[in-house]
């Protein structure tokens, strides 16, 4: 941030044109005394920030100003909500102290402020993004406002996130993807959650977000004409229920729309359910059941249904709230059309998630949703972590986008993420049930602790008090709960067994007259472990020998390394010395990597992903293998980049003609005979000019799919090689390979 004296009298009108804004959002819901607490927040924030100014050279306060209207207008919070938001950044980033908040405001608004501030001094840990995320989700178990504010927060940041450098836009947007995101979604914030994954599809992938707004910006007058003929035949029949009602039609988003051409391996053009059609009707909560189902009669009466494609969440509400009855009929001109039909008050869940929750708490068995999740975040806040980023990995299992139900021998219902395993269950049921589990019966028959859970599968757990957690366990769960207890189980026991080499080793040394505490944590480095825990279990269970203490003697009760001869090193010249580093004189493609010559770098180019000259590129820096160059789109670029942002740093290509690079396709299509890899050859090999590496092809039952190996220049050939393949007769789809 730049520094400026004064605000100029062109910042006071943007300045107060965004207060006034802001006012007219919580005219309705603010009493006097709010509104006289939001002015003296808002005037606090103003001096604070007054010498701070933006990336895109507006005065810093606006984004204050604009969280707190988010909170407001888009995610449906209060006045309390509006100050935490305006002051959100004092603590942080000016001189005002949380001291001060708390005097101003109270205990209550300087907790939430507090969970929103990041922490200092974090440079020594493994992840600072973890521990400041580990700090928001602490404070979500209070006081849930916190993560609400931050979501707001994200979302204006990403928002204005042109002005930002590109490296720190994919930092930003891989931390979004990775917890931002499906917390949005576990929170019920659908429509934040779906500009969340369409802003950071913007960021990571412009090129393809670019394509599909544009495919879809040339149909909308098509779509529109469309959804109005899908509509009409409806309304006569919705107008007979006599129940106020509305109804629209939208796209979907255009990150759901990739989703579908990748899963579906489609092109755009073949994806027919483009279109999703929103019934709401508005009547009272005991109605709501029974009106939506008739609307969804009234609706597979006019178009025709597929039935595998209806799914009810009014009688089973999603684990975050959601409450609607979907399903999928063939509309027009025999294209798939999904419907949504729900009440006003689902609706609004819908849109606002937890913040519309609360009014409506005491609906059906609204309350116990977010209670139950909150519960299992206690749990997993509760249990020991080795680091933040081991409590992150098991806190994403708690933020899942699929579900299964399945009942307690009582018939009670219980909701798993999908992938979760009858041991899951059994931990899920009380952490004691769990680390006590001999056997699992699913529908009375014995299963596999490992046994992935289906929906209405009825779960029966068989205990025995003297079973106890094992290693292996911990591949047999997919659930952050059931994994923090097994790893808390372990390490008590390891706990236990360590006791006896403690004392093991406070013998030996006792013998060789060595001090305890002066000696014990030289020796943890010597024998290679990280803790003095991990020693003792490591002599408990011998896989240290203490005779290895023999290559010490003690002076002064202080164990010293034994002198050792050092063998006479070899005359070499410099040559012999010289590491072997890549260097562009032998074919390593040029870079530069924060601005400097790639030369001055260890850098190679990760498996994972196979860079290309001309793709979108970061480094890494890895622990013990130098600097690792991936693309962006690379699968494990979302985890470094969200995890490990101050080990990222800036890589570009510097263009050149002698480089060459390994591409794997993945062609799929028509199986009409042996003609196929003739066909397929000869256009890569005679028409592109690339070099083919490999060829795997199988094929059954019509279709084929292929493996090719090509050698090209830069991602321009790819591009074209791909172009080229699709054009082909009998080519559905063709892509680049994730890894090769």
């Amino acid at each position: 941030m730049e520094e400026v004296l004064l605000y100029t009298d062109a910042d006071r009108v943007l300045i107060q044109r965004a207060y006034r804004k802001l006012l007219r959002t919580i005219n309705k819901k603010a009493t006097q005394e709010d509104r006289t607490d939001i002015r003296r927040a808002y005037e606090m924030a103003v001096e604070a920030h007054a010498k701070q100014r933006r990336k895109s050279g507006e005065p810093y306060i606006l984004h204050p100003i604009e969280v707190a209207r988010i909170c407001v207008e888009e995610i449906g919070l209060g006045p309390t909500a509006v100050v935490c938001a305006l002051l959100h950044d004092v603590v942080e980033d000016t001189d005002v102290s949380l001291a001060d908040v708390r005097k101003e405001f109270g205990s209550k608004i300087a907790m939430i402020v507090d969970g929103l501030t990041k922490l200092d001094g974090l440079y020594n840990v493994e992840s600072p993004q973890a521990e400041n995320f580990k700090k928001v989700v602490s404070t979500l178990v209070q006081d849930v406002r916190v993560v609400l504010i931050k979501m707001a927060d994200r979302l204006h940041n990403l928002r204005t996130i042109a002005s930002m450098p590109r490296q720190k836009q994919l930092k930003i947007a891989a931390e979004t993807s990775y917890i931002y995101s499906p917390l949005a979604h576990r929170l019920g914030l659908y429509n934040i959650k779906t500009e969340f994954q369409d802003i950071c599809l913007r960021i990571m992938e412009p090129e393809i977000y670019q394509d599909i707004a544009d495919k879809l910006e040339d149909s909308k007058k098509l779509r529109d004409r469309y959804i109005n003929e899908f509509i009409k035949p409806l309304r006569k029949a919705l107008d007979a229920l006599k129940v106020p009602y509305r109804i629209n039609g939208r796209p979907k988003s255009i990150s759901s729309i990739l989703n579908k051409i990748r899963t579906k391996k489609v092109p755009f053009e073949e994806i027919y359910d483009l279109y999703a059609i929103r019934i709401i009707v508005d009547v009272a909560p005991e109605r709501e059941k029974s009106i939506c189902w008739q609307v969804y009669s009234i609706v597979t009466d006019v178009h025709t249904p597929i039935p595998e494609r209806l799914k009810d969440w009014i009688t089973t509400p999603k684990s975050n709230g959601y409450e609607s009855l979907h399903t999928t009929v063939i509309g027009p001109k025999g294209r798939f059309v999904e419907v949504q039909i729900r009440s006003e008050r689902m609706d609004e869940i819908s849109e606002r998630g937890f913040a519309a929750h609360w009014k409506y708490k005491g609906v059906q068995k609204m309350h116990n949703l977010y209670e139950n999740w909150l519960d299992n975040i206690r749990e997993i806040l509760d249990s020991p972590h080795t680091d933040a980023l081991e409590f992150i990995n098991d806190f994403k299992t708690s933020l899942f986008n699929e579900e299964v139900y399945v009942y307690t021998p009582k018939g009670e219902m219980k909701i798993y993420p999908k992938g979760a395993t009858a041991l899951d269950f059994a931990f899920g049921i009380h952490s004691d049930i769990g680390a006590h589990c001999m056997a699992i019966k699913v529908n009375n028959k014995l299963v596999p602790m490992g046994y992935k859970l289906q929906n209405g599968d009825q779960l029966q757990v068989i205990t025995g008090k003297n079973q106890k957690p094992s290693e292996d366990w911990l591949k047999l769960v997919a659930t952050g709960k059931a994994k923090a207890k097994i790893r808390q189980a372990l390490k008590e026991e390891k706990r236990q067994k360590g006791e006896y080499g403690k004392e093991a080793l406070e013998r030996k040394l006792r013998n060789l007259k060595a001090e305890f505490d002066e000696n014990v944590d030289q020796l943890v480095k010597f024998f290679g472990f990280k803790s003095r825990m991990d020693l003792y279990f490591g002599i408990a269970t011998e896989s240290v020998n203490l005779n290895d203490l023999r290559q010490f003697e003690v002076e002064g009760g202080k164990l010293v390394p034994r002198k050792q001869e050092v063998p006479v090193k070899p005359v070499t010249t410099p040559a012999t010395e010289l590491r072997e580093t890549p260097s562009p004189m032998r074919g390593v493609p040029k870079l530069i990597i924060n601005g400097e010559p790639g030369e001055v770098y260890n850098y190679k180019f990760a498996t994972c992903c196979e860079p290309v000259m001309g793709d979108d590129i970061f480094g890494y820096i890895t622990i013990n293998d130098g600097l690792k160059i991936h693309r962006t789109t690379c699968p494990n670029a979302m985890h470094l980049m969200a995890n490990y942002g101050y080990r990222i740093v800036k890589a570009e290509w510097v263009y050149t003609q002698n480089t060459s690079f390994t591409v794997e396709l993945v062609i799929t299509g028509i199986d009409d005979g042996p003609g196929v890899i003739e066909r397929i050859s000869h256009l890569i090999s005679s028409t592109l000019g690339l070099n083919i590496r490999s060829f795997t092809i199988s094929g059954s039952e019509g279709f084929f799919e292929g493996r090719v190996s090509v050698v090209v220049n830069n991602i321009d050939q790819i591009n074209h090689a791909i172009v080229t393949l699709k054009k082909m007769p009998g080519i559905s789809n063709v892509i680049r390979s994730e890894t090769n």
